[in-house]
């Protein structure tokens, strides 16, 4: 459960770094935060932010269909996730139920 609670967590800034993104679409000048989710050594994950590499562009540098695609599969993730946790509680319930 705490690997799942773990991803859920890191995927949340993964999606605050986006809809950040997102938000400054319009925002000349704006270069966007980069992040990846990395596993580490307990087995738990990690988000990762950067600064993306700036263009020198005066317009923002934020790429829409990048920043939307991410969104789909951050969900998709967070979705899993949820289920694996709640599909464990009933676990632990219909166990406690039984020893009750």
């Amino acid at each position: 459960m705490s690997s799942n609670i773990s991803s859920l967590m890191s995927n949340q800034t993964y999606m605050n770094n986006n809809a950040q993104n997102v938000a400054n679409v319009n925002t000349d000048g704006y270069v966007p935060r980069n992040t990846t989710v990395s596993e580490t050594q307990n087995g738990s994950t990690k988000a990762n932010t950067t600064l993306a590499t700036s263009n020198g562009s005066e317009k923002s540098q934020t790429n829409l269909s990048k920043e939307l695609t991410d969104q789909i599969s951050i969900e998709k993730i967070a979705a899993s996730n949820v289920q694996a946790i709640r599909t464990q509680d009933e676990m632990l319930g219909s166990l406690l139920d039984i020893r009750g």
